[in-house]
């Protein structure tokens, strides 16, 4: 029985999608819920999996061709059906017990043996304009499979993986690392069925043609008897000086993913070895270090990083900054965290922390200050009937700020359980795009790092962050005794052309109110 392979139901903002990659040929048996298609959109990257186990008998939607919420992009047939679905992989046995003997019937399938791809690059969101080629993790005439990453880009926002279109190598290498590139731009051309083991569409040539690929495999450091690694993880491997060899992947056709090199990096069950360092050698090699008793090196910066300054440069050249302090008792707090934390945990599955009670807090001062709240547009105020707090994030790529949406409808729980969240996804390198635009007020968290006191940088186009800082005890005077409290320097940046000095000391004030009595803000528990 035939069943349709329809696309997702696309959000509203989105019209239509491109079918980006198709995983699975004519013929290709399948099981339920193994992906088969993915849809790209101008905002995220829609994957299309088997309703139920079977056979694809025919492809409606071509990959490069556009297609509308919920159209049938293909046919599944039942495994069991015999017929057209299965002539093909009988072809291939055919093929394979004929080759020798100079038979025709290998080159009905002339998709297995050579044919040619463009290697793109993904299609960018609207604010990113162009990308470099951050590196190549394949050479040119080395086996990959289907899906496996070639190559990486990166953006200002996000690092973007291109895979291998189908089983087969590179054929030429037009965008060499280092350059810019921009949406959708050919970066390769690649030659299929010229590469290692595949799925079930493989030809008897590609099987042929494995005795050449470990020769090739060995020459590649990042790969190690036939492991894979994710970008994330193979840049987490190389700093640690990890033997990727020695780490088991749990990705996808035992893929190693970022997780499992934390996890190997924390129990220490992979000694250190000099692959990963000679994987990384290419990017070494553009910049040498000077030998000598004074080395230096000399890297280029990261787009991202530039991003980042040129933002940080912009905000203190076109923004009135100035910048209130404040502190803290924080003995309420803590001593509600420690009063309920356990029943906290057992009740929302989230540890209690202290950024729930600030995110909440600001939220509370900045309904009370709309000032504080709004943004600058040229010579307009855009005052937002909202509260969207970003969270500054640090990286092994650099500092990024995912917003919460609607803090004053989040309960503390749901605020700790999405901060805990763009912590891990921001590590693993998996924030996208969407997590970071927009915003009204950005709070960032030095003190996790040891800052005592610091004075914090617009976010443009927000017009006031708040910072905080470490916990210290220190000497108080309360009620005419010197007491030990605990306290948090809290500082407050703001665009003086927009907010008066009066308005920030207040916020800051009144954020200081809510945390010293946090009993008003509601723990939901």
């Amino acid at each position: 029985m035939a069943t349709d392979i329809k696309a997702p139901t696309f959000p509203e903002s989105v019209a239509e999608g491109t079918v980006a990659t198709w995983h699975k040929k004519v013929g290709d048996s399948v099981e339920r819920d193994e992906l088969i298609v993915e849809i790209e959109t101008d905002k995220v990257v829609l994957e299309v999996v088997a309703p139920e186990a079977g056979t694809l008998s025919e492809i409606k939607i071509e990959e490069g061709d556009t297609c509308e919420s919920e159209q049938v992009l293909g046919v599944l047939g039942a495994a069991s059906e015999g017929g057209k679905s299965e002539e093909k992989p009988a072809a291939d046995e055919q093929s394979e017990g004929e080759e020798k003997s100079g038979s025709e019937k290998p080159a009905a399938k002339p998709a297995a043996s050579g044919k040619s791809f463009e290697v793109k690059a993904p299609s960018f969101p609207e604010s990113v304009q162009e990308g470099t080629v951050a590196s190549w993790t394949k050479k040119v005439g080395e086996a990959v499979k289907r899906d496996e990453v070639l190559a990486e880009i990166e953006t200002d926002k996000v690092v973007l993986e291109v895979v291998a279109p189908a089983d087969g190598a590179l054929s030429e290498i037009k965008v060499e690392e280092g350059e810019v590139v921009e949406s959708e731009a050919v970066l390769a051309l690649f030659s299929e069925g010229t590469g290692g083991e595949g799925d079930s569409g493989a030809s008897a040539e590609s099987a042929g043609d494995q005795d050449e690929a470990p020769a090739a495999d060995g020459e590649e450091d990042a790969k190690v008897d036939g492991k894979i690694l994710a970008p994330a993880a193979r840049k987490l491997a190389a700093e640690n000086d990890l033997d990727v060899s020695k780490i088991e992947g749990t990705g996808k056709g035992g893929r190693i993913l970022k997780e499992d090199v934390q996890k190997a990096v924390k129990d220490g069950s992979a000694k250190k070895s000099a692959k990963p360092a000679a994987a990384s050698a290419p990017k070494a090699a553009a910049a040498p270090a000077v030998e000598g008793e004074r080395p230096e090196q000399r890297v280029p910066m990261s787009r991202l990083r530039q991003t980042i300054a040129k933002r940080l440069v912009q905000a203190q050249q076109t923004a009135a900054m100035l910048t209130t302090y404040n502190e803290v008792d924080m003995s309420a707090v803590m001593a509600l965290r420690s009063e309920y934390k356990d029943t906290f945990l057992k009740a929302h599955d989230v540890k209690l922390g202290f950024m729930g009670f600030f995110v909440k807090a600001a939220t509370e001062a900045l309904k009370r200050f709309p000032d504080v709240n709004a943004s600058i547009d040229g010579t307009d105020i855009v005052y937002h009937g909202y509260q969207d707090i970003g969270v500054a994030v640090s990286t092994p790529r650099g500092l990024v700020v995912p917003v919460l949406r609607d803090t004053d409808s989040m309960k503390l729980a749901d605020v700790e359980k999405a901060i805990g969240d763009f912590g891990k996804r921001g590590r693993e390198g998996k924030l996208g795009i969407d997590d970071m635009q927009g915003g009204t007020f950005t709070i960032t968290n030095g003190g996790i790092f040891g800052s005592l006191m610091s004075t914090p940088i617009l976010n443009p186009p927000q017009t006031a962050i708040l910072g905080m800082h470490k916990i210290q005890e220190r000497p108080m005077a309360v009620n005419g005794k010197v007491e030990i409290r605990p306290m948090m320097y809290l500082a407050v940046s703001y665009d003086h052309r927009m907010i008066d000095g009066k308005d920030a000391v207040q916020f800051l004030v009144a954020i200081k109110s809510l945390l010293e009595d946090p009993a008003r803000l509601l723990l939901d528990i």
